[in-house]
């Protein structure tokens, strides 16, 4: 018995050192500060009853909408994110969650940068401006910013009020190492004390700072970053309840 839990100590060691942290925010090869950074800143159960099926088969697919239609729908709400330190351009993601121009990334992707020469890029190519910072937080690695809209109105994404439940479908918007706005899917592995998701969606350097959508529609996290461990699928998203204090 003390042998078994020798060896059983040892891999959860061996493990534990392993796991390197991917950052969501990809080093541009050119070293043009295109633009800164902000460092402050299944299918249900049928119960058979004369050959129909049972009402709650109904009600749990009620309001979905397939990876298809949500990418249709949501692809114009996310973007690019681009920033620089003075020395290095990097790039990340972020999406809108108001009409009006508010929107959100991770912290980290702003990280370190130079403060007023950021910028984002719609998918439509159209380049704007951040016109402030409304709360930024390095601990849960989120940020809330206003895009300077110059009186243009944005597609933005719902926040879901549900708590995230471990095996729901879930997809992603983002732009991992510069493929503009790829689209994943996955489920939720686990959900990790208040903030933080784990997912299986693949998650790779530009990536963070993207949306993360649950089958209805709404956003449940913003997508940040996974660990490297011989193809283990590790990967994590802020939980979105981090910005909800802070919107009008």
């Amino acid at each position: 018995m003390k042998t078994l839990i020798q060896i059983l100590f040892f891999f959860l060691i061996l493990f534990s050192t392993s796991c390197v942290r991917k950052s969501g925010r990809k080093q541009n090869d050119n070293n043009k500060p295109q633009t800164t950074e902000i460092e402050q800143g299944k299918q249900s159960r049928t119960k058979r009853s004369g050959g129909t099926s049972a009402p709650q088969s109904k009600i749990s697919n009620q309001g979905k909408i397939t990876g298809s239609e949500i990418f249709s729908k949501y692809n114009s709400a996310v973007f690019m994110v681009f920033t620089s330190d003075g020395q290095k351009a990097y790039q990340g993601s972020g999406f809108f969650v108001s009409a009006s121009g508010i929107a959100v990334s991770n912290y980290h992707v702003f990280e370190g940068t130079t403060i007023g020469y950021e910028q984002i890029k719609l998918p439509n190519n159209r380049i704007y401006k951040i016109k402030n910072i409304i709360v930024r937080n390095k601990e849960n690695d989120f940020i809330v910013f206003q895009v300077e809209s110059k009186g243009d109105k944005f597609n933005c994404i719902s926040i879901e009020n549900k708590q995230p439940k471990v095996g729901e479908k879930v997809f992603a918007i983002g732009s991992p190492r510069g493929l503009e706005n790829t689209f994943s899917s996955g489920e939720i592995s686990q959900v990790r004390g208040d903030n933080l998701i784990q997912i299986s969606v693949p998650i790779d350097r530009g990536s963070s700072g993207g949306a993360l959508i649950n089958e209805y529609g709404n956003v449940i996290g913003i997508t940040t970053g996974g660990y490297d461990d011989s193809g283990a699928n590790l990967n994590f998203a802020v939980n979105i309840n981090v910005i909800k204090p802070y919107l009008p």
